[in-house]
């Protein structure tokens, strides 16, 4: 799913949904990366690029970025709800 740039990632791709979890990861568009409220972790160069992979359960929403909230609604089999928003 593509998401807004100012999140500092670029499309983000579920890998895999299983355990209760939804794997994914996204290129990274901006000079720095944090993740809150999930396991996740990756790379970056100076100058942006490089890439992420992060994994979330259900319940409260992450924070990525300090910019965009990421949450696991709800996992369903081979499906998940995922609700993204801007924080605040």
């Amino acid at each position: 799913m593509t998401v807004p740039e100012t999140y500092g990632l670029g499309p983000i791709k579920v890998t895999a949904i299983a355990d209760g979890r939804v794997d994914m990861v996204a290129r990274l568009t901006g000079s720095g990366y944090s993740i809150s409220g999930c396991s996740g972790g990756g790379g970056v160069s100076s100058e942006g690029g490089g890439g992420v992979g992060f994994s979330c359960g259900e319940g409260p929403a992450a924070t990525v970025n300090d910019a965009m909230s990421l949450k696991v609604v709800d996992i369903l089999d081979a499906a998940a709800v995922l609700r993204i928003k801007p924080t605040g």
